[in-house]
């Protein structure tokens, strides 16, 4: 049974748990009538303007702003100059809140799998659905609890010693 997720999933100031409920749910991309699913791997939670990770943790940007918008919407960035990162973002609007996608079966690493999938910034403040290209599917995966690891996340060193240090990354 394959169910397309709706804003209804991501709607919660729980991201660290939609974050875990995304492992084995799958990216699904259609372009030029091709279309491909991965399962996702790998998470990070970035949680609200109190998360000093978080690119929201100074306020609203232009860069930022679909991380204030409607759950179910793609945040899609530049990093290094050369890497687009796919988020999609969870909460009530207003409520900054985001996953990092970071891994895929078949693509380890988050510029590894824009790139696999043709990911940029084109997708950027799109709501998740196929009319828009790229979406996530239940296709019925159950991952165990115990099956679930956890992790600092990575690369946020800059943001102090509690903060980076808190087990927000999930991976299977």
């Amino acid at each position: 049974m394959t169910k397309i997720l709706r804003s209804n999933f991501f709607e919660s100031k729980n991201t660290a748990k939609i974050a875990q409920n995304l492992l084995g749910k799958f990216l699904v991309r259609r372009s030029r009538k091709k279309t491909v699913a991965y399962m996702i791997t790998e998470v990070e939670a970035y949680c609200g303007l109190e998360d000093k990770a978080s690119h929201a943790h100074k306020g609203k940007t232009k860069r930022n702003e679909p991380m204030f918008g409607s759950a179910d919407h793609w945040y899609v960035y530049l990093i290094y100059g050369m890497y687009q990162m796919l988020n999609i973002v969870t909460s009530p609007k207003n409520y900054p809140a985001a996953i990092l996608i970071r891994g895929l079966e078949g693509a380890s690493g988050p510029g590894k799998l824009t790139k696999k999938l043709k990911i940029n910034n084109f997708l950027n403040n799109k709501k998740a659905v196929p009319k828009n290209g790229l979406w996530i599917e239940d296709r019925g995966v159950k991952i165990k609890n115990i099956d679930i690891k956890k992790s600092a996340r990575i690369g946020v060193d800059y943001a102090g010693p509690v903060w980076s240090k808190k087990k927000l990354r999930f991976f299977i």
